[in-house]
């Protein structure tokens, strides 16, 4: 397997997290408004030739048609983020649409809002439920799944679009059970039969691989550091604790620090004096820069790179699903319909510049088409204390602090607060925190209240 180095630069455009679905729309939607007539506009948003290419070629866009899906999808996190934190308890999500996703449509409960969301220029949609409601159904067959993993239903999650929680199931027998245990509210339920069967996808060739100690091989994920120890962050199911690795060229390389699986799908591995974790993500021998970990939108461009299939596109289907493997079921990993093929595992995702997560597993292959699961970064990086390794922007703090709460390195989520140069500021959208990233530098993160 390919073992890929994630590098980050400093970049303040940000790229949202929720989704939801509507039933009803509202009249007087609209599309989104254009980037440069905000004020508070992200930035264009870099991206490779590399990731551009793969876009045309999976989206079937250009690559003029690439850039400018890239600044219309960070454009509408930062609108989401900021009607999130506004609809309160009546938000029900948001998405993004359009061959350019040039829509961003978000979903409320209350059609009281509907002026509030086209004020903002997004398209508004009435439903029933709200997103934390169907959340809380998920978490409840979640926790039935923590107690003995459900046979014959490889995923469920919810589906923002359609408003409702999905259970995928092998037969309908079998999601009844699930559901019966988990005491879910059948109202929120839309039952589906798959003949998908998730597995981890890991001993794989090709690339830049690492070697694990009893045999096998993943790919590297994100670089990362923990203090002056640098390593990388790769998938759980590759190794246990103490499992040592090689890399690429059979030099030895370090050892497994972390590593949960199942329940999540995450791992770091710290590395010898020999190896030196680089902000960059390779490419057949290219160096991809990564400029951060913001969240992507549901119906947001994705791209994956692994070391069987190398560099494949898609979209952001769900965030926060469950999956069940043979080892167990595992949550919060993203669905999407980007590609791989067993020993893609560990593998890098990004949207435009910004690290999503690793491969964890999937079903299908990259000449029929199929679906993939990601464990998103920032969730692996809070769990293990890890800073992901970066390029560009300051790298020291200011001269003089200006005092508050607010932390380089921090992984902070949609809705958390901080006190910054003695003003408080809502976080907006799912992020590590870097330096040159405060919060009165970057407004498509973070709101002062």
């Amino acid at each position: 397997m390919r073992h890929l180095r994630h590098r980050a630069a400093v970049a303040c455009a940000a790229m949202a997290a929720a989704g939801a679905l509507a039933l009803t729309a509202l009249p007087g939607t609209a599309a989104a408004r254009p980037a440069a007539d905000r004020p508070d506009a992200p930035a264009a948003v870099p991206a490779s030739p590399e990731v551009l290419s793969a876009m045309q070629r999976d989206l079937g866009i250009t690559p003029a048609q690439a850039r400018q899906r890239l600044a219309n999808e960070a454009e509408a996190g930062a609108t989401a983020g900021r009607l999130r934190a506004e609809l309160g308890t009546s938000y029900a999500g948001s998405w993004v649409r359009g061959a350019d996703s040039g829509t961003l449509t978000v979903a409320t409960t209350d059609p009281a809002e509907a002026s509030r969301i086209t004020a903002e220029g997004a398209r508004a949609q009435v439903v029933s439920h709200s997103l934390a409601e169907l959340d809380a159904a998920k978490a409840a067959l979640d926790r039935a799944a923590r107690h003995a993993a459900p046979d014959g239903v490889p995923v469920w999650y919810v589906d923002v679009r359609a408003n409702t929680l999905v259970v995928k199931a092998n037969q309908r027998a079998a999601a009844e059970s699930f559901l019966t245990a988990g005491g879910a509210d059948r109202s929120l339920v839309r039952v589906e039969t798959t003949a998908e069967k998730p597995r981890p996808l890991h001993d794989i060739r090709g690339g830049d691989a690492y070697y694990m100690g009893s045999g096998g091989r993943c790919s590297v994920g994100f670089a990362v550091t923990k203090g002056s120890q640098q390593g990388f962050a790769t998938a759980g199911h590759c190794g246990k604790v103490g499992t040592s690795t090689k890399g690429f060229n059979q030099v030895a390389q370090g050892t497994f620090q972390g590593s949960t699986f199942p329940g999540r799908d995450i791992a770091w591995v710290a590395t010898n004096s020999n190896w030196t974790a680089t902000p960059y993500v390779s490419r057949s021998g290219s160096n991809i820069p990564v400029a951060g970990s913001t969240q992507a939108p549901v119906g947001a461009s994705v791209c994956r790179s692994g070391s069987t299939t190398g560099w494949h596109c898609g979209t952001v289907q769900q965030h926060n699903t469950s999956v069940t493997y043979p080892e167990g079921t595992i949550t919060g990993v993203t669905r999407t319909s980007v590609c791989a093929e067993p020993g893609d595992s560990g593998g890098s995702y990004i949207s435009g510049d910004q690290a999503q997560g690793v491969t964890s597993g999937g079903s299908g292959n990259c000449s029929s088409g199929g679906t993939t699961y990601f464990q998103p970064i920032n969730p692996l990086l809070q769990a293990y204390g890890l800073t992901l390794k970066t390029t560009g922007g300051s790298q020291e703090p200011p001269e003089e602090e200006p005092g508050g709460t607010w932390a380089a390195g921090t992984v902070y989520q949609a809705g958390d607060q901080v006190t910054y140069g003695g003003a408080t500021y809502r976080c907006l959208q799912g992020h590590q925190a870097l330096p040159g990233w405060e919060p009165p530098n970057t407004p498509s993160l973070w709101q002062q209240v």
